[in-house]
């Protein structure tokens, strides 16, 4: 006679072990390839270091010099004498008369113009007015024919200037007058001068100082 059957009863209680060691697994697979990565970011060698920038080129002017003397007061009784400056680069001026010559040669007003450094150096300028463009430059023609031979500069090529040096005189673009800029040889006191010469619409300069003053001299008046 068949015994009883026996039925066997299974569990129906979850498995919670399972889902921790899910989480770990995923866990342990995430780390895994953030590690290959890092790796593989590594075996590509140290980044390249970075080109260094030039350094900007910067130039740097030296300032021009400014007198150590007080200008001595000049009498602006006229638009022109008003105009004429007080200091020309370490020049301070010093004393002005009328210019006889120029007055004779036609000019409206004319003036010499004695500028000092407070030491030996000086700087001289003739200044005269005239009525018309056309009598200014037949004047200053005169006047730049009766200029020495032009002289080979002292040290010229060992950056001094040569001369003589000739061209247009421009205010804001338009051509207003010539200029001409040259060795004067020695001068009295046996110091090699510069002499320029220029127009400026009726106006006419005569400039004589040291050479080596004479281009920046020039360049620094205002008129």
């Amino acid at each position: 006679m068949a015994g009883p059957t026996r039925h066997h009863r299974h569990s129906k209680a979850p498995r919670r072990w399972l889902l921790p060691a899910a989480i770990v697994a995923v866990v342990v697979v995430v780390a895994a390839v953030v590690v290959l990565v890092t790796a593989s970011r590594h075996d590509d060698g140290p980044a390249p270091a970075a080109t260094p920038l030039p350094a900007p080129t910067v130039t740097v002017a030296p300032p021009l010099p400014t007198p150590t003397v007080t200008p001595s007061p000049r009498a602006t009784t006229t638009a022109f004498t008003a105009a004429l400056p007080a200091s020309v680069l370490q020049y301070a001026y010093a004393s002005s008369q009328p210019e006889a010559e120029w007055l004779s040669a036609g000019a409206l007003e004319a003036w010499a113009d004695a500028y000092v450094d407070g030491g030996a150096g000086t700087l001289t300028v003739q200044a005269g007015q005239f009525r018309t463009a056309g009598a200014a430059t037949a004047f200053a023609a005169t006047l730049v024919a009766a200029l020495p031979p032009a002289l080979p500069a002292p040290g010229e090529g060992q950056g001094r200037p040569a001369f003589p040096q000739a061209g247009d005189v421009t205010v804001a673009g338009a051509t207003v007058g010539t200029y001409t800029v040259t060795d004067g040889g020695l001068g009295d006191s046996g110091v090699a001068i510069g002499i320029a010469v220029w127009t400026n619409g009726t106006a006419v300069f005569r400039m004589v100082a040291p050479l080596v003053d004479i281009a920046n001299a020039y360049a620094a008046y205002p008129l």
